[in-house]
C-alpha cells in the first residue's frame, strides 16, 4: 500500500494546477491529505468559479468523482498506475494541529504546496509555523521527505528569490509554474498537465500527462 501525499493549496493565482493535480492523483489510485488556505479558497472561488467550504469541506466540490472518457491522457495513467480504484482523501483543516501531517511520525510520500504564495513560502523558510501547511512542510523538511514548491509570481522580488533560495538550500524543491512548449501544446489542458507531469515526477509517479523530449509523438 502507497504512502499518502500531502497537498496544500495556498493564496496564489494557478488554482486549475491544483485541481488537475488531485483529479490525477486520485484517480490513480494515490491516497490524498489535504489542506486549504483562506487564501486558497478564495483563489479557487475567483479562478474556478468553485466555492469551498474550509469548514465542511466536500471532495466532490473540487474534482470530479468519475472520468471522463476523453480525458486519454488520465486514462493511461491510471492504467500505468495499477489503480482498481480512486485513492482517499483526507482533509485536515488550517488551523488543525493535531492533524497526522503535523507529526513527522506519520509518513507520506511526499508534500505539495500547489499553488505555493509568497506568504507561505516565507512562513515554511522562516519556520513559523502559522497553520497546519507552514507545519506540515517544516515537518517535511525535518524528516527530509520530498516538498515541492509551486509558486507562480511574476516579476519576482529580491526577498522573494532570496526565499525560494532558503527552501531549495533547506531541502524544497522550488518548482515554478513555468510550463515548457516543447512537448506538442495544442491548448490549455497541455500546459496545464506539463506542470502536474514535473510535479509527479519529482515523486516518481508513474503519468502519460505529457510527451518527453526526444520520445516520438
Amino acid at each position: 500500500m502507497s504512502l499518502p501525499v500531502v497537498v496544500a493549496i495556498t493564496g496564489a493565482s494557478g488554482a486549475v494546477y491544483a485541481q488537475r493535480l488531485l483529479n490525477v492523483l486520485h484517480h490513480s489510485g494515490y491516497d490524498v491529505q489535504l489542506s486549504i488556505s483562506p487564501s486558497g479558497k478564495i483563489v479557487f472561488e475567483q479562478e474556478m468559479g468553485i466555492r469551498l467550504e474550509l469548514d465542511n469541506f466536500d471532495p466532490e466540490t473540487l474534482i470530479p468523482l468519475t472520468v471522463d472518457s476523453g480525458d486519454k491522457r488520465l486514462l493511461e495513467t491510471i492504467e500505468l498506475n495499477e489503480a482498481t480504484k480512486p485513492g482517499c482523501f483526507q482533509y485536515y483543516h488550517y488551523t488543525n494541529f493535531m492533524s497526522p501531517m503535523a507529526s513527522g511520525s506519520a509518513r507520506s510520500a511526499g508534500m505539495i504546496v500547489c499553488p505555493c504564495s509568497g506568504g507561505t513560502l516565507a512562513g515554511i523558510v522562516n519556520g513559523t509555523c502559522t497553520n497546519l501547511i507552514q507545519r506540515a512542510a517544516e515537518v517535511h523538511l525535518k524528516e527530509r521527505r520530498k516538498l515541492i514548491l509551486v509558486p507562480r509570481e511574476t516579476p519576482l522580488s529580491l526577498g522573494y528569490i532570496d526565499n525560494m533560495k532558503r527552501a531549495t538550500e533547506a531541502g524544497a524543491v522550488v518548482m515554478p509554474a513555468m510550463p515548457g512548449w516543447y512537448h506538442g501544446v495544442n491548448s490549455l489542458d497541455d500546459l496545464i498537465d506539463f506542470m502536474v507531469a514535473r510535479i509527479l515526477d519529482q515523486l516518481e509517479i508513474p503519468h502519460a500527462l505529457m510527451q518527453r523530449w526526444g520520445e516520438d509523438a
